[in-house]
């Protein structure tokens, strides 16, 4: 007879394939022009409230927004959530930003939790190597590539090196949510949906094969107002 803590890990496995896997049953074209425009408004607040400071956003050669990363734990810790990742045109990423191609974030992380957050996530990511890291398919964070909390505005002096720099804000009940360890893969489905054809993340945001929807053009919009090609 299975004990306490196997019957309570079981029970915790199956909410968290439940979780995971209703946002895709639901998914749909307009759900889709939701998370990106969700993922604006997020934007648009961390760079307003000059949480992300523009000397490290004008040196990142893409972005991945995740709104509403959710994280749920019952002695062992999940994440998952989904966004537009957009990167700047040109073969040295000097551009402007590119048409989203939407990414989706899963993964574990070990630790003694209890309750759940809801946790939005900029994620600039600072070279071409680490660029085609992620094009490539699904990508470890922090194991993959390296990542680092973001300096924030008040930093100063020069920062390290880091593959990708992650910035939160956090209005859930955990303290210190962190994305090492999780996995960022291209959701296919999703850019099917929004361009109409089956199209890869990289012909989206380097190889420009596409025209933004209007809410991705929306954010490139933003970017390209706030952080303009180089």
């Amino acid at each position: 007879m299975p004990n306490k803590k196997t019957a309570v890990l079981g029970l915790f496995t199956s909410m968290l394939l439940v979780c995971a896997t209703v946002p895709v049953w639901g998914a749909n074209k307009n759900k889709d022009e939701e998370t990106i425009r969700n993922a604006t408004t997020v934007l648009r607040a961390m760079v307003v409230g000059n949480n992300v400071p523009m000397s490290i956003l004008s040196k990142a050669d893409c972005i991945i927004v995740l709104p509403s990363v959710k994280k749920f734990a019952v002695g062992i810790g999940g994440t998952g959530g989904r966004g537009p990742m957009t990167c700047r045109k040109g073969a040295n990423f000097t551009g402007r930003w590119s048409a989203p191609a939407m990414y989706s974030i899963g993964g574990a992380s070990a630790g003694f939790q209890l309750g759940g957050s809801s946790t939005d996530f900029v994620l600039l990511i600072m070279s071409p190597t680490a660029v085609n890291k992620v094009l490539n398919g699904k990508t470890k964070v922090g194991s993959d590539m390296s990542a680092a909390a973001g300096p924030g505005a008040t930093t100063t002096g020069s920062v390290g090196g880091a593959d990708i720099f992650t910035y939160a804000r956090s209005s859930g009940l955990f303290a210190g949510v962190s994305l090492s360890g999780a996995s960022l893969s291209p959701d296919d489905d999703s850019n099917q949906r929004l361009y109409g054809k089956t199209v890869s993340a990289r012909e989206i945001v380097r190889d420009n094969t596409v025209e933004p929807t209007p809410a991705g053009a929306a954010m490139v919009s933003e970017l390209n107002s706030k952080v303009p090609r180089r």
